[in-house]
């Protein structure tokens, strides 16, 4: 069994795939962008979220999609300190004591959402922004999940070229694991992220999922984030609320393949297929 040890005594269990909810409080989110902006459709949100099978619950506040503005400190922290705050607090015990995670580059937002409650840093920038590093190195029991993407959001999809694809992942992980270890960071404290859709074309992203299970050597847990992406648009001709089925396949593919964390906006759904799929391997098993 995979365990991950959080903050506060909480447990993320990973011996078989879990859902990642994603709860964006930004007005531009490329797929549910203003929806839960305020804070009590928030704590809404992750009550439902919770409801339908996500064990943990991702708030972002500033999108990274690609050619999104850049946010500043003030803004984001507006945004996602009141809403992990209430989430924590609300009096449902299920979302109060639920597994929170903040997708942030920001030093200063990683630290504030810590203390309001969050239990994993989800950062698209591997921890490689100003005091990231010396920041998450201060809080022992939060884990961290790195990220790989080549270039940056504004331009990250104009050209993405890699000498070879894999190879050339496998030495970012390689080089961020490094990196954290000699921060501080323990090694198990770490999950990992191939970043469909962050400077990948559509080759490199189905290359990824197609053998997702190459991430698997470094013994750490692997997420995956492919839900209602353009890699999904771009081969099916399909809008952005017209991608669930393309989601379901890439998370389950996905989760066939190794990943320990699926990080979807269709939880319920998702819930469903991973149901089946987990009835299948206990039936074979047995």
């Amino acid at each position: 069994m995979t365990t991950v040890d959080l903050p506060r005594g909480r447990i993320l269990h990973l011996d078989t795939p879990v859902i990642m909810g994603i709860l964006n409080v930004t007005p531009d989110s490329f797929s549910d962008g203003g929806r839960y902006y305020q804070t009590d459709s928030a704590v809404i949100k992750a009550q439902a979220l919770l409801a339908d099978g996500a064990t943990i619950l991702d708030i972002g506040g500033e999108s990274t999609r690609p050619g999104a503005p850049d946010v500043s400190l003030e803004d984001e922290l507006a945004r996602v300190i009141p809403a992990i705050e209430a989430i924590r607090a609300h009096s449902d015990s299920a979302v109060n004591e639920c597994i929170i995670s903040i997708d942030t580059s920001k030093s200063e937002v990683m630290r504030q959402a810590i203390l309001a409650g969050a239990d994993i840093i989800n950062d698209v920038r591997a921890l490689q922004e100003a005091n990231a590093l010396a920041t998450v190195a201060q809080f022992p029991d939060v884990a961290v999940c790195l990220m790989h993407m080549q270039g940056q959001p504004r331009t990250m999809q104009s050209d993405p070229q890699y000498d070879d694809l894999f190879d050339d992942i496998n030495l970012f992980f390689t080089q961020r694991i490094k990196a954290c270890e000699t921060a501080g960071i323990q090694r198990q404290r770490l999950i990992l992220d191939p970043g469909f859709g962050f400077g990948k074309t559509l080759s490199h992203n189905f290359q990824i999922l197609a053998r997702f299970n190459e991430f698997n050597h470094f013994g750490l847990p692997v997420l995956a984030g492919l839900s209602r992406k353009s890699m999904l648009g771009n081969l099916l001709n399909r809008q952005t609320n017209e991608r669930l089925a393309g989601s379901l396949a890439g998370a389950l593919i996905a989760a066939q393949n190794g990943a320990k964390i699926i990080r979807v906006h269709d939880v319920k759904e998702t819930a469903d297929v991973l149901g089946v799929w987990q009835a299948c391997e206990q039936g074979i098993k047995k």
